[in-house]
């Protein structure tokens, strides 16, 4: 093999090496997600469901919302986004028939932003029915809507669950992301709650060609 011959084989092999390296996956699995073991039915039909398991008491859950709201101003259309506030304590129950409330008197955008910014930046103290329900009043829904349907049967039956969530998903921490009812990950898994918006990109279009194989 001649001089000439010689770096053409290195560069071809430098070639070779590159483009094994550009077509290895971004995000491995093990890594930076987890595969569940059991997959979860979604409710999302035809859509990609991303759900994200939170506490309003949870500093992590606070930081990271910044986040969430970014990734929902681009959320393509084909993604369905579901919040589950999740119940690991007795104590957390109150914060999650708060979004649940919330949820169905179609108050989320008034409430949720504000009720993480009022316990983690003024540091109320909302862990009871009576100042929930002031906060829900202060931030314009009714009191006699709020009453009837913090403890009613539609937000008993969500609540039940969210008591679940931490079997149903295989989460021992909050917050937690599932893929479509298949994957799981977290800021702690992915590395930082920006990473963590790039592996639900990137499960996102996994999920979607494999929908969209022939």
């Amino acid at each position: 093999m001649n001089k000439a011959q010689h770096w053409l084989a290195v560069i071809g092999l430098s070639l070779a090496a590159a483009t094994s390296a550009w077509a290895e996956p971004e995000f491995q699995e093990g890594v930076h997600y987890e595969r569940l073991t059991t997959p979860v039915a979604t409710g999302t039909g035809g859509q990609i469901e991303v759900l994200e398991l939170f506490w309003y008491g949870c500093p992590h859950c606070y930081r990271f919302e910044p986040f969430v709201e970014r990734f929902l101003e681009n959320k393509p259309k084909n993604v369905s986004f579901v919040r589950v506030p999740a119940i690991f304590r007795p104590e957390w129950e109150v914060h999650a028939r708060a979004y649940y409330t919330a949820e169905l008197l179609g108050a989320v955008n008034k409430v949720h932003r504000p009720l993480f910014d009022a316990i983690h930046e003024q540091r109320l103290h909302l862990d009871d029915m009576a100042a929930m329900e002031k906060f829900f009043v202060d931030h314009g829904v009714k009191k006699a809507d709020f009453a009837k349907t913090f403890n009613s049967f539609a937000v008993e039956t969500k609540v039940r669950l969210s008591r679940k969530a931490a079997e149903t998903y295989g989460i021992n921490g909050v917050p937690s992301v599932i893929i479509n009812g298949k994957y799981r990950t977290s800021v702690n898994t992915a590395g930082s709650g920006d990473a963590v918006m790039k592996v639900i990109d990137f499960l996102v279009k996994k999920e979607l060609a494999a929908k969209n194989k022939p």
